[in-house]
């Protein structure tokens, strides 16, 4: 078993993954002038999540090239075309769009705009232009719901999503399994904050579900709902339960309430991608991230280490290990 510490050099090792990226047929060499932009999900900016990431993988392109990336951030999904228009009276030749709901739109939109590339994060839209990254987040789920499970006293652990939508099962399908996987005997509860992507964006709704599922006996819920997540926190913290976070890694938020993060590299889809483009060995296509690419994985650091034990690490470890493998098949609820 790797050495807890490990975790930290995995959160920022992307050459599995910039491999994974660059794999498929080459597009048109790089142009003679590049300017990125950023389309980020709807919502808070700096949302300790999602957008968080991306635009954390903005910041290091840019630190690495000195090439600043355009942002615009659309106070709702029907605002990306015009954040889209945007961005390309600006000068954008490429543009990074993250967020699931944007996958019609860009299939729309790509079509008109065909010197431009576009990199869609969490979705897939068909186009020559267009590039998209998702990512195997049923594994990132499956490595937390076997702590979480092994975390458990009270043998039941939850799960509370934004809305019920093909994404968010595939952390539920993760999560149910791994916790399954640890303990045959564990029950998993699964609730929803809402029904539109407004849930994303509603602690209050997150708190008052969390809350609902300790009173059923969860005493670990892993949250998987965005910024609705600081209310999932906050009402574990107030009934000594644990969550789990989710995107980023979140658990500096409450230290010794947060058992640890599932990581979703959304910054790692955004710096490769421009960096691809940058150098001209930018592709159209699709690629999923998983565990073997570091696309995703599980947080630990000092704000959660002293919940983690040696055995919950290494069966989270041995679990990593055999999905790698391909010993350990991991369904994604489809």
């Amino acid at each position: 078993m790797p050495h807890p510490t490990r975790r930290s050099v995995l959160l920022f090792g992307t050459a599995g993954a910039a491999v994974a990226l660059t794999a498929l047929p080459r597009h048109s060499s790089a142009a003679t002038k590049f300017r990125p932009g950023l389309v980020y999900a709807a919502g808070q900016k700096f949302d300790k999540s999602f957008n968080e990431g991306a635009f954390t993988g903005a910041e290091r392109f840019t630190a690495a090239t000195g090439v600043p990336v355009m942002e615009y951030l659309p106070a709702s999904p029907a605002q990306f075309e015009q954040g889209v228009a945007a961005l390309l009276r600006r000068g954008a030749t490429d543009i990074a769009a993250v967020g699931f709901y944007y996958a019609t739109a860009l299939a729309r939109l790509a079509p008109a705009h065909p010197a431009v590339r576009f990199t869609l994060v969490d979705a897939v839209a068909e186009g020559p232009n267009i590039r998209c990254v998702t990512f195997k987040e049923q594994e990132g789920a499956f490595l937390v719901g076997v702590l979480a499970a092994l975390a458990s006293k009270t043998g039941t652990v939850g799960f509370v999503g934004a809305l019920d939508i093909p994404l968010i099962r595939k952390f539920i399908a993760g999560f149910e399994q791994g916790a399954r996987h640890a303990r045959g005997d564990i029950r998993v509860l699964v609730n929803f904050v809402g029904t539109t992507p407004a849930a994303f964006n509603d602690p209050t709704a997150g708190g008052e579900v969390a809350r609902s599922q300790f009173q059923r006996g969860a005493d670990v819920v892993f949250a998987g709902a965005g910024v609705s997540n600081f209310g999932i926190f906050a009402a574990a913290h107030d009934g000594r339960r644990l969550a789990i976070g989710v995107d980023s890694n979140q658990n500096y938020l409450y230290p010794g309430t947060i058992l640890t993060s599932m990581l979703k590299r959304v910054d790692l889809a955004v710096d490769s991608g421009f960096r691809a483009a940058q150098r001209g060995s930018w592709s159209a296509g699709t690629v999923a991230l998983g565990l073997a690419d570091g696309g995703v994985d599980y947080a630990v650091d000092e704000n959660n280490r002293a919940l983690l034990t040696p055995a919950m690490l290494e069966a989270a470890e041995a679990a990593r290990r055999g999905i790698v493998a391909g010993r350990i098949p991991v369904a994604d609820g489809s």
